[in-house]
């Protein structure tokens, strides 16, 4: 399985189609990557510094820095909240093209048109808006696309598009940071506008999701759409029977409940929209983007030499990392690779900051370990929670209210990255009014690593090798975390709805009742 192409024995059509729509769409990520990594190296270039500063300055103040690499953040926690109205008005398709298109394309203009920092902070606002709608629209299209044998690594493939955005953003900074002229940021800005006709040009031939056309009660397309993607013909067995499991699902789940924002807080989705929401909060408070976003400043503020080619080195790290996630999530598992690097993050996390404090950073052999450190608690992260956190939030929710789920879980991942973006500044600076942390604050990263372990423990389902559906089925029987591995499914809803059985039914009660007609089938054909 892992990252191999070659499908599971007995499972019919082609592969190849869904993977590459997979990967495809996973570059909306390189739009994400590459917008928050440029920041960090515009605000170390001598004449932005010089441009933006106001005017009795010769500086940007930590005051300022943390607003102008925080409104992103505060942009994409309303862009995530704004995907799931958007998503299930415009379709997925339709609305990743928009948000790409026009929403993200806004926000680029704006910073590549400012030469002072109003112009140049609601740029990035209104790029953050279109990167939150896309960051909770690229897993949602992914998740339900994707055959359930590999779908953890297409949706993980994000996560990889993310890290390639970054590390593009340190390589095209570190060629215009000598420039003295506008050119030194205004590149860097303006090649975002690649990404987004990029992804907008590959959208127009994509088809819409299955599962959404079904929940928009457009049975034909939706058989179309399936049979382009496993390129089989729409009266092909596996296609009508895939489609009845999601139209027979959608139906179950809309018999005992409807689908509003307030239905998201209720019963099981309720305890999974808390897993999501927990899940990608702790994603941020790991203190990666502490690295991505101001690392460039720390390491020059810090004394280290070259800060700029150390970007380089970790986003190097960043995306050649992610590889062997996307094997692991499927052989090893959601929880047990978020378990692993939960505990690689955290004793990375305490080394860097013990060398650090006790050393100091100017210390060059401290400076070196602090770096390989840095370097491995970016392999860890790269190769668990960067992607595994968008993997099991794609996998979560039931399909009448996974657009919105999605969108919150996105939302919080977004409203944690604003509190780091905004507070570090204060958390790691010196003077009256700042914490001075320095590389103290790698002990806040390291502890949040240690509180990560134990959520995993207690809350993170294995949800590896099950359809969308049958999450939905794990949920509803299976009560504890850690029981999950011992799971396998047993209700079919296509069947339930034949018999006339399962409407405002519990799922427990659905296989219960389904095993009973099992064994009494077998009862009789061994008589």
């Amino acid at each position: 399985m892992g990252i191999a192409i070659k499908k599971p024995e007995g499972v019919p059509g082609a592969t190849w189609p869904a993977i590459v729509i997979g990967l495809f769409v996973a570059f909306g990520g390189v739009l994400f990557g590459y917008d928050t990594g440029t920041i960090g190296g515009i605000l170390a270039m001598k004449f932005w510094v010089k441009q933006f500063a106001t005017p009795g300055n010769d500086v940007i103040t930590p005051a300022q820095d943390s607003l102008i690499v925080s409104i992103l953040s505060a942009g994409t926690f309303f862009g995530a909240l704004l995907a799931a109205p958007a998503a299930d008005l415009l379709g997925r398709r339709f609305g990743l093209m928009f948000s790409a298109g026009i929403v993200f394309n806004l926000g680029v203009i704006l910073q590549a048109a400012s030469s002072a920092q109003p112009m140049f902070i609601a740029g990035r606002f209104f790029a953050g808006l279109g990167v939150g709608l896309i960051s909770a629209m690229v897993p949602l299209y992914q998740s339900e696309t994707a055959p359930k044998w590999i779908r953890g690594t297409i949706v993980g493939t994000y996560q990889l598009a993310i890290t390639i955005g970054l590390f593009l953003a340190a390589i095209v900074n570190n060629a215009t940071q000598h420039r003295e002229d506008s050119g030194s940021y205004r590149i860097p800005i303006s090649i975002q506008f690649a990404w987004s006709i990029i992804i907008v040009g590959g959208l127009i031939i994509l088809p819409e999701t299955p599962r959404f056309l079904i929940k928009q009660d457009k049975y034909e397309k939706a058989a179309q759409a399936l049979a382009k993607i496993r390129r089989l013909p729409t009266d092909h067995p596996a296609v009508v029977e895939e489609l009845a499991e999601i139209q027979a699902n959608h139906r179950y789940e809309m018999s005992i409940g409807k689908a509003s924002y307030l239905d998201c807080f209720k019963g099981t989705v309720g305890k999974r929209l808390a897993t999501g929401c927990g899940l990608q909060g702790l994603q941020q408070l790991t203190g990666v983007n502490f690295i991505f976003y101001y690392g460039t400043q720390y390491f020059l503020n810090a004394g280290f030499s070259n800060p700029f080619i150390i970007s380089v080195i970790t986003n190097s790290v960043n995306v050649v990392s992610t590889f062997p996630g996307l094997y692991m999530v499927e052989k090893l598992g959601r929880r047990n690779l978020l378990l692993l690097g939960a505990i690689g993050m955290a004793v990375c996390q305490f080394i860097v900051a013990i060398t650090g404090t006790v050393s100091g950073t100017t210390n060059k052999a401290a400076q070196q370990v602090a770096i390989a450190f840095v370097c491995i608690y970016i392999f860890f992260f790269a190769s668990s929670w960067g992607p595994v956190a968008w993997v099991v939030t794609g996998e979560l929710f039931p399909l009448k209210v996974r657009a919105k789920c999605l969108s919150m879980t996105t939302a919080t991942n977004w409203l944690l990255n604003f509190a780091i973006a905004y507070s570090t500044p204060y958390m790691v600076n010196s003077g009256p009014g700042y914490a001075n942390l320095k590389s103290r604050v790698f002990f806040v990263w390291g502890s949040f690593c240690f509180i990560c372990i134990f959520f995993v423990w207690a809350l993170i389902y294995e949800t590896k090798g099950l359809t969308l559906e049958q999450v939905d089925e794990l949920y509803g029987i299976v009560n504890k975390a850690w029981q999950s591995k011992q799971f396998r499914p047993q209700v079919s809803f296509a069947d339930a709805e034949m018999e006339g059985g399962g409407r405002g039914m519990s799922l427990a009660e659905v296989a219960e009742n389904q095993e009973r007609k099992r064994s009494v089938a077998h009862v009789e054909d061994k008589y």
